[in-house]
């Protein structure tokens, strides 16, 4: 069966041999017959003869023609076209969008066909014998496939866009990148080949044709003078020829804030005025300096830095309106000062470093400011007053005055009163001009010996009068000048204790005498030591001449652990006729302060450590009696080490050293149980015995043994003996406590052996009575055999007795 394309499609061409194509539907006949008549004249290649040869079929979309679309033709070569064969089409669309003339093969479209809904379809083909509807051929399938149009116009699928740049931006910085996208098929004409341009926003940025990608166009884009742009981006497709389809979209970009201006005041001086009764930290006045930034880039900090007011005002800044708030720091005063200058700067404290060669970023300004005269009420000489007056004085006695005056550039005068509030009883009054208080009638000490009044000044000629206020103290004195008896008591008063860092020559406390009768004005008082004390080395007293006097201390280190308390009697004599005085114990006492001079107590405590003995001193006592219980406890451990013994064979219990056994010994001849050349030569067993629980200083050398030599007898018990002599003085030997056994019994005895075994039976004329010559340790031996006549043998020499 073989495809024919119509002209309402595109013919598709044979594949090649050997390739699998999907256009490989179908196949010809008499191809294969011209390939045997070649072979005949030639020798040439033969294949197998391929069954279905097949090409594609092609329909335009969005076609609107009044009659269905032909799309191609089916023929079979079994078909004879006598009208035995019939076409069946079956797949995707098969009787509804595809239609096929049974008869003759062509395929029709009776509909539109949209390539971007759907872009192939896969149909099936049969040729059947029409009569028995059996098929002729297997079933073929072939593709039907959409061909594209331009029918799609390009479309911005994120729109609007919001860009934004930093303003003063070089050319060609990237702003960002826009996209639009086609439906049309890319593979196949320029359909959905697009291309960018700008539409608005020129000559302040540009597009890239193919990429899309906005860039600025102008340098130094100021954001203070244009913020925002309106710029239009369009799409075209059909490589933006002609006939292409476009679509658009609007892109706002946004120039963003660079610290590229510096600060600045509008004003180069500013003028401010202030009263002189304005407080401290009270406003004068605000200065701004203007920074078109924004944000951190449009932050000013405001200081002073000169003037003749930089101790009087003080400058703040105000976080809401970043203004410079200028304060009084302290009060100001119009006759003393009139005229202030101050100097401003203002300053970005974030300077962008691109930017720094375009001037410094800060400015200066000039502020003077004008102190304003207020009106301030007069001010008293004194700031308090102490007058006397005797008692029952007649009415009209001048108590003393008080005078205030104008501290203003005006100087008006001054008038006084007494507010009725502080003398209620009305005792006093004062002249309203020259400010003289008078009694207004006779005074009792006995009923109020103290008065104390307020007086009030203000000055004359004003509207709204202010008043400032004097207090004043008068004291009603007796009238009796010499009295009989005068009682005097101390008023101590403390100025200066450091406890246990007094230094010598300081004052420490002033005394004072109040005299309980009353004496005239110039009453006086006088203090000195009593003489008992008068030379003491702690303490002097210096009379003041001012009825006062002051005690000092005369040397330093005073200490609560030697003496707390001391007692110095001070007598105080008046001035009065007679002169009268008495004697006043003062007691001082020595209290304990920390390190910042602050008393912590004076009460008498009882205290745990011994005089003299510090903290420091008892921590050493401690340390020494730790190392002497360690010394003791390090010794203890030696003595008992030292009782183990010292001579251990292979670190195993003694007990394991002893051996029972039952067997006799060999005598002499047996040199296996032990080294018979020692025993049988006692002068070489006099060799050097080290010490095992000690070093020796100093190894001397060997000294000889006893005085026997070989070929002579030994005496046993000497030998023993300077042995044990030669152990308790050679410091080399081993310890007392070590065992030394010694079972060497002569050599060549006289007497020969002294085994009675076989001794009755052996016959024998020795004498033995010489043992009687050997001491008293032999003399159970002389007596055995010197006074019996038995006969002795000589053989039995090597036998232990």
């Amino acid at each position: 069966m073989s495809g024919d394309h119509r002209p309402a499609g595109t013919a598709g061409t044979d594949s090649p041999a050997g390739t699998d194509s999907p256009a490989v539907l179908a196949g010809h006949p008499s191809l294969h017959r011209h390939r045997e008549r070649a072979g005949k004249e030639g020798q040439v290649l033969h294949r197998s003869k391929r069954g279905w040869v097949w090409n594609q079929f092609f329909v335009i979309e969005e076609y609107t023609g009044p009659d269905p679309v032909l799309v191609g033709r089916l023929h079979s070569d079994v078909d004879s076209g006598k009208g035995r064969c019939k076409y069946i089409l079956s797949g995707e669309g098969a009787g509804t969008i595809f239609v096929i003339d049974d008869k003759t093969g062509n395929i029709h479209a009776t509909k539109t066909l949209d390539r971007e809904e759907q872009a192939q379809y896969t149909l099936t083909a049969q040729a059947v014998d029409r009569d028995t509807n059996k098929p002729l051929e297997p079933p073929s399938e072939f593709i039907v496939k959409v061909q594209d149009i331009n029918d799609n116009p390009p479309e911005f699928l994120h729109r609007p866009y919001f860009a934004r740049v930093p303003e003063m931006s070089n050319v060609g910085t990237s702003v960002m990148q826009v996209t639009a996208t086609d439906a049309d098929d890319p593979t196949y004409g320029n359909s959905a080949r697009l291309v960018y341009s700008i539409l608005q926003g020129q000559p302040y940025f540009s597009v890239e044709s193919q990429t899309g990608i906005i860039r600025t166009a102008l340098p130094n884009m100021d954001r203070e003078a244009r913020q925002e742009y309106d710029v239009v981006i369009q799409a075209k497709d059909m490589g933006g020829h002609m006939g292409g389809l476009s679509g658009t979209t609007e892109v706002k970009i946004t120039l963003t804030d660079v610290n590229d201006n510096p600060p600045k005041f509008p004003q180069s001086v500013y003028t401010m005025s202030v009263l002189e009764d304005k407080v401290s930290g009270e406003e004068v006045g605000r200065v701004k300096a203007k920074d078109p930034d924004q944000g951190e880039n449009g932050l000013v900090s405001y200081r002073l830095t000169e003037g003749d007011g930089l101790g009087v005002f003080e400058l703040t800044t105000d976080s809401q309106t970043r203004e410079a708030v200028i304060k009084l720091k302290k009060m100001v005063d119009y006759e003393t000062k009139r005229t202030y200058m101050l100097r401003i700067e203002g300053s970005n404290p974030h300077v962008d470093p691109r930017f720094t060669a375009w001037g410094p970023y800060r400015d200066e300004a000039t502020v003077k400011i004008m102190v304003e005269d207020a009106d301030e009420p007069p001010v008293f000489v004194a700031p308090s007053y102490n007058f006397e007056v005797e008692e029952n004085a007649p009415a009209g006695t001048q108590v003393g005055r008080v005078h205030a005056k104008d501290t203003d550039v005006a100087n008006n005068p001054v008038r006084y009163m007494i507010p009725r509030y502080t003398d209620v009883e009305q005792f006093f009054s004062v002249n309203s001009e020259d400010g003289m208080i008078t009694t207004t009638r006779p005074l009792d000490r006995e009923a109020q010996a103290w008065h104390n009044i307020s007086v009030a000044a203000a000055e004359i000629g004003t509207n709204t009068p202010a008043y400032t206020h004097t207090g004043i103290i008068v004291n009603v004195c007796t009238m009796i000048h010499l009295l009989t008896s005068r009682h005097l008591s101390l008023d101590i008063m403390m100025k200066h204790l450091k406890s246990f860092q007094l230094y010598s020559s300081l004052c420490i406390f002033r005394i004072s005498a109040v005299d309980k009768d009353e004496m005239a004005h110039r009453q006086h008082f006088t203090f000195s030591l009593a003489p008992e004390i008068a030379h003491n080395h702690n303490f002097s007293l210096k009379d003041n001449r001012d009825s006062t006097a002051s005690v000092h201390v005369l040397r330093k280190g005073f200490s609560r652990l030697t003496q707390d308390v001391y007692f110095l009697p001070v007598e105080i004599s008046d001035n009065g006729l007679p002169s009268l005085s008495s004697t006043q114990t003062l007691t001082v006492r020595v209290c304990s302060c920390d390190s910042r001079d602050t008393i912590l107590s004076c009460n008498v405590e009882p205290y745990v450590l011994p005089a003299g003995l510090s903290t420091g001193a008892l921590i050493a006592i401690l340390a020494c009696i730790v190392i002497l219980l360690a010394i003791v406890v390090l010794f203890v451990a030696l003595r008992r080490q030292k009782k183990e013994p010292l001579i251990l064979f292979e670190e195993e219990d003694i007990r394991e050293n002893i051996i029972t056994y039952d067997d006799e010994g060999g005598g002499e001849e047996d040199t296996e149980a032990f080294d018979i050349a020692t025993l049988q030569n006692p002068d070489g067993a006099n060799s050097f015995l080290p010490r095992k629980d000690m070093k020796p200083e100093l190894q001397g050398a060997l000294r000889p043994g006893p005085g026997s030599t070989r070929g002579h007898s030994v005496d046993v018990d000497d030998f023993i003996k300077s042995r044990i002599a030669e152990a308790d003085s050679d410091p080399t030997a081993p310890p007392y406590d070590s065992i030394q056994i010694y079972g060497y019994e002569g050599r060549d005895s006289v007497a020969g052996s002294l085994s009675s075994l076989e001794s009755v039976t052996t016959e024998s004329d020795l004498d033995y009575d010489y043992l009687q010559s050997w001491g008293p340790r032999f003399k159970r031996l002389a007596d055995l055999y010197g006074t019996k006549d038995y006969p002795m043998n000589d053989t039995d020499d090597g036998e232990d007795s």
